[in-house]
């Protein structure tokens, strides 16, 4: 048996969650009464971005209101979206890009590996590109602090998940 146990700390989203809530989001433009005529439209641009495209703020408003509970119904975290300012598009309509979040910034990943120093337990954390590893000997050492990380996750701005578990 290896001598420490291990676990990383990451910021992923599904892919295919979020392909099929952007799907339900686009039937969803088609049957609704007050969107149906409003040549509004929703595009998921290579996994990086999201463009919402319709006549004025207000539908931009619903539309961006309907994602957001696609997303919570396919346990996607509303902490990936980063939605950017309200753009004019051709024909007098408006657009806006919603980036998606993926993967731990260095500030951020310094910042947990603060909050694992924090705990005082006899663990290692190092960052792993846009990950962060945490090692120790004890595996309830490792359990303490993913608890530890989930108390202070409203202070942290990108989803975590918890992989790798070794």
């Amino acid at each position: 048996m290896a001598k420490d146990a291990s676990f990383d700390i990451v910021s992923e989203f599904d892919k295919q969650e979020l392909t099929n809530a952007i799907d339900q989001v686009k039937r969803e433009l088609t049957t609704r009464f007050d969107l149906k005529d409003s040549n509004s439209d929703i595009s998921l641009e290579e996994d990086k971005a999201i463009l919402i495209t319709t006549n004025d703020e207000m539908k931009l408003k619903n539309i961006y209101d309907i994602l957001q509970s696609k997303l919570v119904k396919r346990n996607l975290s509303l902490k990936i979206l980063d939605p950017q300012k309200v753009e004019n598009a051709l024909g007098g309509n408006v657009k806006q890009q919603i980036k998606l979040k993926k993967g731990l910034s260095t500030e951020l990943a310094k910042k947990i590996t603060g909050f694992v120093k924090e705990t005082k337990l006899k663990v290692q954390a190092s960052i792993q590109g846009d990950s962060v590893r945490v090692t120790g000997k004890n595996r309830d050492d490792l359990q303490e602090v993913i608890k530890a990380i989930r108390a202070k996750e409203d202070e942290i701005d990108a989803p975590l998940q918890f992989t790798n578990y070794r």
